[in-house]
């Protein structure tokens, strides 16, 4: 590998992040500027204007800018060099791969929320206010430090195959041997791969939706839990008539958090079957058609598409903090 910096050849570039940095202080110096100056009627608005100005620009030129980029080059083909029109749309919902990839999508979409929030849920209640409940729940959380790549790496393992005669390293494989069945590719046969790298979402954010639902629980008034006792209800009427309907709003958050995390998933697919044997998502073929394929215009429209999707979320995730803080 060549460790050698040619300052010559990278000029252009240093001198544009150079133009980039000072444009950017002189910005906030003449804010400054103008805020000292201007009279007191006019502070505040200049004063809005300095703390929102520069994330503004930075959200322009990061998001913005090149979200209009990808939406242009959706319509255009392979090499950005003819307009195509709505072909690579009609590409993404008539060709099998393609669509093998939506139908993933929508499988991960619609099982890891609803698996990560009854896991949570239930693991929540079940360790809440026991002897060991701080170490419980850091052992379900643990995972979370655990970057998604890493995570990948652990269960790569775990799913590992070897033939029938050899010794198992991965100990699911061994597992199955012990009691006497025969070591399976568990990565390898589709649609049962996609939910074996479902499984490594859940172990992973199942430690979050735990935290989030145990603390709104630790939050539901005493008095609602002691009338409901007092009227004699069960355990499980408690948790169906009172638990779940006082902690609403929190187990929202989580399933809208796991929606948009789950559509833009790319690092779990792509550390463990590389989007092979049927298991690609959206976000794992967007990078396969822009930078392994060279279609440009396929990776586009695909990326159009997940910001489509995750627009609803988001409307309806603000929707409803608006109405909390109206009901607040």
């Amino acid at each position: 590998m060549d460790l050698n910096f040619d300052f010559a050849a990278e000029q252009p570039k240093l001198v544009q992040l150079l133009i980039g940095v000072v444009a950017f202080f002189a910005f906030i110096g003449l804010m400054l500027l103008l805020l000292d100056r201007a009279p007191m009627r006019q502070r505040a608005r200049l004063h809005a204007l300095i703390l929102l100005g520069p994330a503004l620009i930075l959200l322009g030129i990061g998001l913005i800018i090149p979200g209009i980029r990808t939406t242009l080059l959706s319509f255009m083909n392979g090499d950005s060099s003819t307009w195509v029109g709505f072909e690579n749309y009609a590409w993404m919902f008539t060709q099998p791969e393609a669509l093998t990839v939506l139908r993933n999508t929508l499988i991960w979409v619609l099982v890891v929320p609803l698996l990560v929030t009854a896991i949570g849920l239930v693991y929540a209640v079940v360790v809440d206010n026991t002897r060991f409940e701080s170490l419980a729940k850091s052992l379900v959380f643990l995972p979370m430090a655990i970057s998604f790549v890493g995570a990948g790496i652990i269960w790569r393992f775990v799913y590992a195959y070897r033939p029938e005669e050899a010794d198992q390293i991965g100990l699911l494989n061994q597992i199955v041997v012990f009691f006497g069945g025969t070591p399976q590719q568990w990565l390898l046969e589709p649609p049962i791969n996609t939910l074996f790298l479902i499984v490594v979402m859940v172990w992973i954010q199942a430690g979050f939706a735990t935290v989030v639902l145990s603390a709104a629980i630790k939050g539901i008034p005493s008095e609602i839990v002691e009338a409901a006792r007092l009227d004699g209800a069960s355990p499980i009427q408690m948790f169906f008539r009172v638990t779940i309907p006082a902690i609403r709003p929190a187990v929202i958050v989580v399933v809208v958090t796991q929606c948009i995390g789950t559509l833009k998933l790319f690092d779990i697919v792509r550390t463990m079957t590389g989007g092979q044997f049927d298991t690609s998502v959206i976000a794992n073929e967007m990078y396969n058609q822009s930078f392994r394929y060279g279609e440009t215009g396929k990776g586009s429209a695909l990326a159009v598409f997940l910001f489509v999707l995750v627009i609803p979320i988001v409307i309806y995730q603000i929707r409803n903090l608006r109405q909390q803080r109206e009901a607040r």
